[in-house]
């Protein structure tokens, strides 16, 4: 073990040195830049991440640019992703900071930003200011471990505390920036949750999981999360070239975002009316499935709807922020009406 303790660290440097993954973030020192990586990587996949990260920047250069922006711009460029939370605690901190004058510089400061949690101040604090900060996610999670036959769940405060110690214990100082990435490179290309390739795995001979035939066994996470159902059927309500939209408020799923009524904002009468276009959509959140029948509705008479709802024209649909299952329910629309739709007179 003594030996594997010694040969951990510059083995994974010496791996990144020569399989590093060429990413446009890391040809900067920008806090800024490696901020919005870091927010629109968190639950979304390096290819698609990119390209938003892409988008962003040439949206709005800069945190100054960024902060300017309204909530609705920000969440239309932002739509596709999930998870909006993440989009509109960015808006705030970019308001955030520039109230403050000057990019925080430092851990703690960092720590403050709305959105910015534990692993996301380290990786800024580390990447952009070379601070010697463990930038702990779900990459080092599985490598350390599958690396030192680590047991304890990781979904617990003392599994938590275990591998930030350990994590921290494993930087080099002066490398902080590199190690961090070179985990997080090495847990998504070798160290993967599934089917990891330990045949070219450079730790191999000193990695316990392997010696031990337990590389499928962890790491360890206590199962406590309970899936919930909801049912909400959408109803796409076409009147006079225009349709239905009401932005989501607080509380609820999908805030900030606009969707179109559902069923108990209708009367049964106008339900009545409306053609089935799709049943039993299934929409998989990170709390919750929603389980969606679409339904198209047109009428020559305005329905009465909630006040908060406003008639916006079909072909101006797309540019307002929606859910994704509101895509899915337009692309069904779409199939119906194909020559029409987002090409109204």
């Amino acid at each position: 073990m003594e030996q594997s303790n010694n040969i951990f660290t510059p083995t994974l440097l010496t791996w990144f040195a020569q399989n590093a993954r060429d990413l446009p973030w890391r040809h900067t020192q920008d806090p800024y830049a490696i901020w919005l990586s870091e927010i629109i990587l968190q639950q979304t996949r390096i290819a698609q991440g990119t390209a938003y990260w892409q988008r962003f920047m040439q949206l709005w250069p800069t945190v100054n640019d960024l902060a300017r922006a309204t909530e609705d711009e920000v969440l239309r460029a932002w739509q596709g992703l999930g998870y909006y939370s993440r989009a509109r605690n960015l808006h705030h901190a970019a308001q955030q900071i520039v109230q403050q004058g000057t990019f925080p510089n430092n851990y703690a400061d960092l720590r403050r930003l709305k959105g910015v949690g534990d692993y996301t101040a380290a990786a800024i604090a580390s990447m952009a200011f070379h601070q010697p900060h463990a930038a702990v996610d779900g990459n080092f999670y599985r490598v350390f471990a599958r690396y030192f036959g680590l047991s304890q769940p990781i979904n617990t405060p003392q599994g938590k505390q275990l591998f930030a110690t350990m994590a921290q214990h494993y930087l080099p100082p002066r490398q902080a920036s590199a190690y961090n990435q070179a985990i997080m490179d090495f847990g998504a290309t070798v160290c993967t949750p599934q089917a990891p390739s330990c045949s070219a795995c450079p730790l191999q001979e000193t990695c316990a999981a392997f010696r031990e035939d337990r590389v499928d066994q962890l790491p360890v996470k206590l199962r406590t999360l309970k899936v919930k159902q909801r049912q909400m059927d959408c109803f796409y309500v076409h009147y006079h070239g225009q349709i239905a939209l009401h932005k989501r408020a607080a509380g609820d799923i999908w805030q900030g975002l606009w969707t179109v009524p559902e069923a108990d904002h209708l009367a049964a009468s106008l339900r009545r009316q409306a053609t089935l276009l799709k049943s039993n959509v299934k929409h998989v959140l990170t709390h919750r499935i929603i389980l969606s029948d679409f339904y198209l509705l047109q009428t020559d008479a305005r329905p009465l709807l909630p006040e908060d709802y406003v008639w916006v024209p079909e072909k101006e649909v797309e540019n307002y922020a929606l859910p994704r299952l509101i895509e899915l329910l337009l692309e069904a629309v779409k199939t119906v009406i194909p020559n029409r739709l987002y090409n109204t007179e």
